[in-house]
């Protein structure tokens, strides 16, 4: 790859509209049509959304379904009408509040955890992907670290053949229901545990910034609900930005 890149420069200094002509599919790339089934589509007409809201609405509502199930995306969307209601009593004509509600509850219901990175990982056919690139085959192995491992002791990732672990995949994906239960073997870590609370905790503070919504107070409210988006990154980096999340909302007066 590292050759092919340079012959890729040279080429652009010899042909500059070389590269004009090239649209090459990246391998693993998730499409952003979305095709809503009855189910998904009864759920999205009950939010009452239009515009960009509806289809931000229309874009989450399936995944939701997929994460964990209908009604986890009935939740969803019955809290970003009620916000979307707020908002047009308190300042009429603006969707800024409920769209970034619409954007980052979604983000925060629908965490990485095991079971949503089985499902990632099957969602598309990255072997048949493979197989269209390199014609003559190829052999693909996930590397894997879980959490649950991790805290054993075990610090390296671990190589596993994708033809027999797609099965465990699948067994990951059909116990997706433990989420958050008793029952959960993934469940204890404290990175889980403060996933599961931001949840709650986010819609608190949207609810407490709907009681006092005003012209006045809109983009102190739009600001805080836009704030998930530092919570970034994986286990002890994710942790630090959850800090900052909580420091944040406290510089906001929430």
């Amino acid at each position: 790859m590292n050759t092919q890149a340079f012959r890729a420069g040279r080429m652009l200094v010899v042909d500059p509209r070389w590269a004009a002509g090239l649209r090459k599919h990246r391998i693993g790339a998730v499409e952003s049509a979305v095709a809503l089934t009855a189910e998904a589509r009864a759920i999205v007409e009950k939010s009452s959304a239009t515009g960009e809201l509806c289809r931000l609405i229309e874009i989450r509502v399936p995944e939701l379904i997929a994460y964990q199930d209908a009604g986890y995306a009935r939740e969803y969307v019955d809290f970003v009408k009620r916000v979307a209601a707020a908002e047009q009593a308190a300042v009429p004509g603006e969707t800024r509040l409920a769209e970034a509600v619409a954007r980052y509850l979604f983000k925060l219901m629908a965490y990485k955890d095991e079971y949503e990175v089985a499902r990632l990982h099957l969602k598309n056919d990255l072997a048949a992907q493979l197989a269209d690139e390199y014609p003559g085959g190829v052999e693909v192995h996930y590397q894997l670290h879980p959490p649950l491992l991790r805290a054993m002791g075990f610090q390296n990732k671990l190589k596993l053949g994708k033809r027999w672990f797609d099965t465990a995949f699948r067994a990951l994906v059909a116990m997706r229901r433990l989420r958050g239960t008793a029952l959960d073997p993934f469940g204890k870590p404290k990175v889980r545990r403060v996933e599961r609370e931001l949840i709650g905790e986010y819609r608190t503070l949207i609810e407490k910034a709907l009681t006092a919504l005003s012209p006045e107070s809109y983009e102190r409210a739009v600001k805080l609900a836009n704030l998930p988006d530092v919570i970034r990154g994986y286990e002890d980096i994710k942790l630090r930005n959850v800090e900052r999340f909580r420091h944040e909302v406290r510089g906001l007066g929430f």
